[in-house]
Formats: structure tokens, C-alpha cells, sequence
């Protein structure tokens, strides 16, 4: 499984979160080799970050990409979003190998891996999943596009850990070998196309990992989105699925408000009355969660208990505050499309929907139908604030708004007490913010200034 790392002219690409765990593992390898990062940005916090990794070895470029240093390198890892810039496809030309960190850390690690992908509900899952088998006894670890870097565990992996990793299409783009014990996909929808370049290359990032597994390894599926069922034939032969539409033979399927385990026998695991999150797509999330908590062994009792004390992630469908009778809610992490329809369709009162940022080739016409039918008005914020004018329909109130804050204003301003104002970008936030989480943030202080404004506050 490992690799010979030895005597190895390595190029890390990136040296952000991941680039950083990358250099650490690379230094602890205590072998001979060249190791060089290039990095596209010179700041002054950059510059104070490499010192240190200069100091034990590893030299820098910063400020940009040299082509040569793809081309003399033996193997490049590429931190995710890092764009396939004509660097990287030029050295893929040349039979260079490019492996992300997953892949990487998937040839030095011991323990079991669970991979967990999709458009959207990711980072649910994979918190969800981690606190079932924590609870349930076993050595868990939360890891990848959500905690910690995969890599940062080589050194200190047992046959014991479990790492419940989400994944990103980014992440999965540059892998070979990667194969989970358990691999998920819950849902493809189209999502960064302005990185991938088409939606089929982003569903194909998206199966990659299925087909890397081996029959007696498990793969669970969305029975209800046709892009993730169909990958079936393609992947190990224990497939195990849910579906909140059908009867499913092995999985879990939703049946009279009962989620259903069904692996031979079938077991009512929990009433969707009792489910802590909002939002009927939190169902599918759920039973993804319920499947991986079976596969291990976690008694039922166990898997519903946690499920039930569940709060939810920051940024993800959020109650912020009511302000005079307006709810605020944070749904920073709806970054594309498919996310921010599954956000508005978790409310049926009147919505003031606040959207934008950097667009990532999403098509917000496709929020139409929904719009028309529970938001009384949009909010547009951002980049992509023009052509999300375009793409919505004429019968729609849209204001712009230059920054957050007016847009915050403007919500409540227009709404009435049991009304909603709704943060569900369909946009990245790096036109405006560092990332979902500071868009997520500002948010929350603009809603918590206006309270103080108001001095009031029903809930």
C-alpha cells in the first residue's frame, strides 16, 4: 500500500490547512528527498508561516507558479482548490504523478476509512456519523474537508481508528487508489463547474472512490438521485441504500413518518417527528448516517439516542435569532444551487431570501418554482448578483443590496412578524468573505446589531 517517498523531488502545490499537514508528513518521514511549495500568494502572514518549514529544509515559492518546478518534480500534491491551472495539466502530459493528500495518506495509513461525499449534506453526515460510533464505543476521527487533514494521522494510525472523512470533489479529482472500507454518496448535483470545467467531470470526481473498492467492501447510495444510483454496477457488490420514496430491500427507507432499517429484518428506527433538523432533505442525511452506523455494529438504541441529541452544524440551515417577530436563519454553507432550493423549501412562511456571491456556474433559474411559492422577495448580494436578476423570474421582487449589512436591514425592514429572512447564497462567498464560515459570521453580527438596535426579541 505504501509508497517510496525516498530520494523523491516532491512538490506540494498550496500551503494553506492541507499544504501545512502535507509538509509535516512529508518532514516525518525521516527519509531523503527534495521538498519544494509553491505558493500563489506573498503576504506578510505567508511569509511568517514558511519560516519554520523553511528551517527544516523545504524551500518555497511564493508569489506564483513556476512551470519548471511541476515539470522536475516526481510527484505533485496539489491542496484542494487549487485550480487545474495549465501547470498541473501540463505536467499530467508528461506522466507526471499527481495524487491529492487523500490519496497520499490513504497509502500510509492504517485503520478503516469511511468516505463520504455529495453535492450537499457532507458535513452532516460526517459529524453525524462520527458522534454515532463514538458513542457506540469505537476509536473515531473526524478528518478531511471537515477536520482534520487525512495525512495528519499517518504517524500515529492503529489498526483500531476509524476515520470518517468527508470529501470533497476537489479532493477526490486526484486520487488512483483511494478506497474506503465504507464509501457514501448522497446526492450529485450540478456544483463547482467553474473548477471542473463540465458536470460530467464533476460526477466523475464524485464516483471515483466506488470504483476503486473491492467487492467485499460497501457502498451506500442515494436510491433517489439517478446520478448516484446508477454508479451502482460500478462500485463493490454490497450496496446498501436509502430512499425517502420507496421501499428499499437493503437500507433504510422512510415508511408512515418511521425511518426503516431493513437488512433482513426490518427495524423502525425513528419517527421523522423526532428528527432535530430542519429540512426534509435532512431525512436522506439521516439515513446515510443510520446505514453507517449499522455497518459497524452500533446498537439501533445507540444510533437513534445520538441522532435525537443532534444540534445541527454551524452555518447550515442556523436559527440566529427573531428580531420583533422576524426569524433569522444561516444557511451560509448553501453555496450552490441545489443547497439553497433545499433551504427554502424547509420553510412555508413568507421568506425574505438573501443571494449571491462569486457564482461557481450554477443555474438559479432552476429556484423559480420554489421561490414563487414561499419567498416574497430576493435579496441580491455579491458578484453574480446581475445574473441572478436575469435568471430569476419577472413576477419576483428583487432588491441589490452593496454589502451584507444593508442586506440584513433590508430583510427585516420589508418583513412582518412571523415572517423569515433567509441567508441561502447559491454562491461561494469569496468575491466578499474568506470563506462560508466568516459570510456565516457577519451575518449572525449584522443580525445581532440590529437586535441590539431594537432592544428586543421574541425567542
Amino acid at each position: 500500500m505504501t509508497m517510496d517517498l525516498k530520494n523523491k523531488n516532491i512538490l506540494v502545490v498550496g500551503f494553506g490547512k492541507t499544504g501545512k499537514a502535507v509538509c509535516d508528513f512529508l518532514i516525518n518521514q525521516n527519509k531523503p528527498m527534495d521538498i519544494t511549495v509553491t505558493e500563489s500568494k506573498n503576504s506578510s502572514k505567508v511569509i511568517q508561516e514558511i519560516i519554520p518549514y523553511q528551517k527544516r529544509g523545504i524551500r518555497f515559492e511564493i508569489g506564483g507558479h513556476k512551470l519548471p518546478s511541476f515539470l522536475e518534480a516526481d510527484l505533485i500534491v496539489p491542496s484542494p482548490g487549487v485550480p487545474p491551472m495549465e501547470h498541473l495539466q501540463e505536467a499530467a502530459r508528461r506522466d507526471i504523478p499527481i495524487l491529492s493528500e487523500v490519496e497520499l495518506a490513504f497509502r500510509f495509513l492504517q485503520g478503516t476509512i469511511i468516505g463520504i461525499t455529495g453535492s450537499n449534506g457532507k458535513s452532516t453526515v460526517t459529524s453525524l456519523v462520527h458522534n454515532i460510533l463514538r458513542r457506540g464505543g469505537l476509536k473515531s476521527h473526524l478528518a478531511g474537508n471537515i477536520g482534520t487533514p487525512l495525512i495528519s494521522f499517518t504517524d500515529k494510525s492503529s489498526e483500531k481508528d476509524i476515520f470518517v472523512t468527508e470529501l470533497s470533489s476537489f479532493q477526490l479529482h486526484y486520487i488512483r487508489q483511494f478506497a474506503p472500507e465504507v464509501s457514501v454518496i448522497l446526492n450529485i448535483t450540478p456544483d463547482h463547474l467553474d473548477w471542473h470545467g463540465s458536470f460530467s467531470s464533476y460526477q466523475e470526481a464524485k464516483i471515483k472512490m466506488i470504483k476503486n473498492q473491492s467487492q467485499n467492501q460497501t457502498a451506500v447510495l442515494n436510491r433517489d438521485d439517478p446520478r448516484v444510483w446508477e454508479a451502482r454496477g460500478m462500485g463493490p457488490e454490497r450496496i446498501l441504500s436509502f430512499s425517502r420514496k420507496q421501499k428499499v430491500s437493503h437500507g433504510c427507507f422512510v415508511h408512515s413518518r418511521w425511518m426503516v432499517l431493513n437488512n433482513q429484518i426490518q427495524n423502525k428506527v425513528l419517527n421523522t417527528k423526532d428528527i432535530p433538523l430542519m429540512g426534509i432533505h435532512n431525512q436522506e442525511n439521516i439515513m446515510a448516517s443510520i446505514l453507517c452506523g449499522h455497518v459497524f455494529g452500533v446498537p439501533l438504541d445507540t444510533i437513534r439516542q445520538t441522532i435525537m441529541d443532534f444540534k445541527g452544524l454551524e452555518h447550515r440551515l442556523e436559527k440566529v435569532m427573531s428580531v420583533n417577530g422576524v426569524t433569522f436563519y444561516n444557511d451560509s454553507k448553501a453555496t450552490n444551487v441545489d443547497a439553497a432550493l433545499k433551504s427554502i423549501m424547509s420553510f412555508d412562511k413568507k421568506i425574505s431570501l438573501i443571494m449571491g456571491g462569486r457564482d461557481k456556474g450554477g443555474d438559479f433559474s432552476r429556484l423559480n418554482k420554489e421561490i414563487n411559492k414561499r419567498v416574497q422577495r430576493v435579496i441580491v448580494i455579491g458578484e453574480a448578483k446581475d445574473k441572478i436578476i436575469k435568471s430569476l423570474g419577472e413576477d419576483i421582487e428583487i432588491q441589490k443590496a452593496a454589502s451584507l449589512k444593508q442586506a440584513v436591514e433590508l430583510g427585516f425592514a420589508n418583513s412582518k412578524p412571523g415572517d423569515i429572512v433567509l441567508l441561502a447564497p447559491a454562491c461561494t462567498s469569496f468575491d466578499m468573505f474568506e470563506n462560508f464560515e466568516h459570510r456565516g459570521r457577519a451575518f449572525k453580527q449584522e443580525v445581532q446589531s440590529l437586535f441590539e438596535q431594537t432592544d428586543r426579541t421574541d425567542s
